[in-house]
């Protein structure tokens, strides 16, 4: 690695030397995705790095990162051309993450109506999600108090609303091809940001002859896809043209009326943009209810404060509906605090300058790619009261009510904002006081969850077991 900094310019000795440093004060392998935010304390807010041969621009904090993705939207929508996405995805076929210009807005409009049209953000959606926590709530009855693996239980429980959408299904948690995808899901997002993908981004002539870990990133998608491709292949039997059950048979119809395929309405396409549905909206909800745990059971008093309020305007039997969030601002902090504390995406998807600009008075050249660190956003001094601390008080005024933060960006912002982001909202806070409802969770005596987390594509807490006390 090798930096050239707009602030001050630093030499690949020195960067590596404190890289070393900062490896060695960690108790794991340090990950350069958690170091930008120190580079930056020290550099400023927009500098300079290359990876190997590739040099991109690092954007920190709330107003520079709003500055790039918001203000000038327009200039930083596309995406930077990636080696991975290249084995990824085929001719033509950029899915919904890597696609650009006029394939990526037919493809991201066509998504987000499609998946309106089948719920999302209506009843039809709540309902889905009521019924699936129906099922997660016996899976953690079963276990009777025992300490259990609550990571698998959430995955399966999250995938199942992406499979409804996408599907127009739900599988039992015991399916054995369903629990292959998962774990290839979040094997992909593992490895994804792990040094061997950082290794292939910047030297895939070398990378792509080696053998290595980065090896199954590719054999993993190629199963996911495969594991996709038979679901179209059963849908294409039985399609009706005047009744579509879900997202591939409405991808199906489109391609039957437009032949146009340079926007992307071929089969190939369908498949890799559901594979980046179910790999966007499964294991970032799952592991921000993984989270959820971790920091409940760190701080029992909030736990407890949270299923007063549940327990005062819901009760204990009746199921929890879009409709009571306004009534309980304490649960709906504790959620939005979850989710800046978990911080789940800690960097973002890489941009790219459409055209000669200025960002913070330094000028950036067309076609210079841009990194918006997401983590600078969530932990930014300056928005924040107390950053490093786990605190619902940032999401509440002085009369307990639930106010809204411009720095709560954990979705990102501007055109290529998440387009699941209202169904991620949805199924947080109906799973998370569903779970709150029934169950109290700990973990044994003189055990503590770790804030640390795992880092890959997203940050996942160490694996844990806890009790799940029925209340």
């Amino acid at each position: 690695w090798c930096a050239n900094y707009h602030h001050s310019p630093i030499s690949t000795v020195a960067l590596y030397t404190q890289f070393t440093r900062l490896q060695s004060e960690s108790k794991k392998q340090a990950q350069i995705q958690t170091r930008f935010q120190y580079l930056a304390e020290i550099y400023g807010n927009v500098f300079s790095f290359c990876f190997g041969r590739d040099k991109m621009v690092i954007v920190s904090g709330y107003k520079m990162v709003k500055e790039a993705l918001v203000t000038q939207a327009d200039n930083f929508v596309d995406r930077p051309y990636s080696p991975m996405g290249d084995r990824f995805y085929s001719a033509n076929s950029d899915g919904l993450f890597m696609s650009n210009g006029g394939k990526w807005k037919a493809q991201r409009r066509f998504a987000l109506s499609t998946l309106r049209d089948f719920g999302l953000g209506k009843n039809r959606m709540e309902q889905c999600i009521c019924e699936e926590i129906q099922y997660l709530q016996e899976e953690i009855e079963q276990e009777k108090g025992k300490l259990f693996r609550p990571a698998g239980l959430f995955n399966n429980a999250v995938s199942n609303i992406a499979c409804q959408l996408v599907m127009g299904k739900r599988f039992d948690y015991s399916d054995h091809n369903f629990q292959l995808m998962l774990k290839n899901l979040s094997e992909i997002l593992h490895l994804e940001g792990s040094i061997w993908a950082q290794l292939y981004e910047s030297f895939p002539g070398v990378m792509k002859r080696l053998p290595g870990p980065h090896n199954r990133l590719f054999s993993n998608f190629d199963k996911v896809r495969e594991f996709i491709t038979q679901e179209v292949k059963s849908h294409k039997k039985d399609l009706d043209h005047n009744n579509p059950r879900d997202y591939i048979d409405t991808f199906l119809i489109k391609m039957e009326n437009l032949k146009e395929t340079d926007l992307g309405f071929t089969e190939t396409n369908l498949v890799l943009c559901s594979a980046d549905l179910f790999l966007a909206g499964t294991e970032t909800t799952a592991t921000t209810l993984l989270w959820a745990l971790v920091f409940l059971i760190r701080h029992p008093d909030i736990q407890e404060k949270v299923q007063a309020e549940i327990d005062n305007v819901i009760g204990q039997t009746r199921q929890p509906s879009m409709a009571d969030r306004p009534n309980l601002p304490y649960t709906d902090a504790v959620i939005h605090e979850i989710q800046r504390m978990g911080n789940i995406v800690p960097l973002n998807g890489l941009r790219i300058a459409a055209k000669d600009i200025t960002l913070d008075g330094y000028h950036i050249p067309m076609g210079t790619s841009v990194l918006p660190v997401l983590t600078s956003v969530l932990f930014d001094k300056t928005e924040w009261e107390t950053p490093d601390t786990f605190n619902p008080g940032h999401f509440l005024d002085a009369d307990g009510k639930f106010v809204k933060r411009e720095a709560f960006l954990p979705f990102s912002a501007g055109k290529r904002v998440c387009l699941g982001e209202s169904l991620a909202k949805m199924e947080l806070f109906l799973f998370f006081v569903g779970l709150l409802q029934k169950f109290t969770f700990s973990v044994p005596d003189g055990v503590e969850l770790s804030t640390e987390g795992v880092y890959g594509a997203t940050r996942v807490p160490e694996p844990f077991k806890v009790h799940a006390k029925t209340r």
